[in-house]
């Protein structure tokens, strides 16, 4: 059994990946192309998250769920994904959590809000990492000896 006091700093992702507002999609578009995630949170200039773009979000704007990848669907989706920005797609209320957080504080959130990522920020809300189900997953699952 796992400790469910264990502080969301402990299981964390820091390094993320993010996106400012007047980025466009094409950039969203190259971070899930290079990178396996399926969560980006948006921030402003001083670091503060102010959104969040899924994977799900992503796809929603793409024209072609189509059976077939013709040259003009491509065409058609790198033209919507040069032209929108990302503070036009993203959800703009996105729930925080803080470092020093528990696990069943977030198991909470995600139990209840049905969320796969949340951003966690620092007392001064910037953005210091992720934490997403399959974080809590990979602690949940985790070998005892490993857990001290």
């Amino acid at each position: 059994m796992f400790d469910r006091t264990t502080s969301i700093a402990s299981i964390m992702t820091r390094d993320v990946f993010f996106v400012h507002p007047d980025d466009t999609m094409q950039r969203v578009d190259e971070l899930f192309k290079i990178h396996n995630i399926h969560h980006i949170p948006v921030i402003d200039d001083d670091s503060h998250v102010i959104g969040i773009i899924s994977k799900v979000d992503y796809l929603k704007i793409l024209h072609g769920f189509t059976l077939f990848k013709t040259d003009k669907s491509i065409e058609y989706n790198k033209a919507i994904l040069r032209s929108l920005l990302v503070g036009e797609v993203m959800t703009k209320q996105v729930a925080t959590l803080q470092p020093d957080d528990t696990v069943d504080v977030a198991s909470g959130y995600f139990r209840e809000n049905l969320f796969h990522a949340i951003p966690v920020v620092d007392r001064q809300k910037k953005l210091v990492g992720i934490v997403t189900t399959f974080d809590m997953l990979n602690f949940a699952f985790m070998e005892p000896a490993l857990l001290s």
